[in-house]
């Protein structure tokens, strides 16, 4: 595929409608309803959102994480290692942004606030309640450290598997737990045809959630 065959590819979008009058009050009240709406279109990894976070230096990284819970409707789950490069990251700078995007029902959202580490008894529940395959691999997996093949990453997860033999659930590690993003800015867009799309920003000043609609 040469650039002006990649320039030309677009999408009309037409499927629905984003007015003032559609949304919530709260913005993950109304994320709820577009998640529930997801998972009811049989979507692919209708969890999966990109987490974007920014190092010391003001350099910004993303990467795709699922996310596992809309607790109180306060904020958004996720869990990771804390050691890894996002982990380093959040304990630099708490400030994230998170986008889910949703083709088959031309639907983003975009999210940005501030992360913070959740209660160590609620990480521990999640974690044991996995399968065990994953607990032994959170374990095994230094993860963002360079490693010297995929036979060494083979190797630690038979050691800990073997460490771990007969005890169901693992603990879990001290460096691994759950972030809880807690938003200050949230935006729904709707695609809409000649790519005057529908934008419907949250933001929360002076303790409560403020409306409006953004251009295209």
């Amino acid at each position: 595929m040469n650039d002006q065959q990649l320039a030309d590819l677009r999408q009309t979008y037409s499927q629905r409608t984003l007015t003032e009058a559609d949304v919530l009050p709260g913005p993950v009240a109304q994320f709820r309803r577009w998640l529930e709406e997801a998972l009811e279109a049989r979507l692919d990894e209708p969890t999966a959102m990109n987490l974007a976070t920014v190092d010391a230096a003001g350099q910004p990284a993303a990467r795709i994480v699922l996310l596992k819970g809309l607790p109180n409707d306060e904020g958004f789950l996720f869990f990771t290692n804390y050691d890894s490069r996002k982990g380093r990251e959040l304990a630099t700078s708490p400030l994230a942004a998170l986008t889910f995007f949703w083709p088959g029902l031309e639907r983003q959202v975009r999210i940005e606030g501030r992360v913070e580490k959740v209660p160590e008894p609620d990480s521990t529940a999640y974690f044991q309640s996995r399968p065990r395959s994953s607990q032994i691999g959170a374990w095994a997996s230094p993860q963002s450290q360079p490693i010297a093949s995929r036979e060494f990453l083979e190797a630690r997860e038979q050691e800990v598997a073997a460490r771990f033999e007969g005890q169901q659930p693992l603990p879990r590690p001290e460096f691994w737990g759950g972030y809880l993003l807690r938003p200050h800015r949230v935006e729904f867009w709707q695609g809409r045809p000649s790519r005057l799309h529908d934008r419907i920003l949250y933001e929360h000043t002076a303790g409560t959630w403020n409306r409006h609609r953004l251009a295209p």
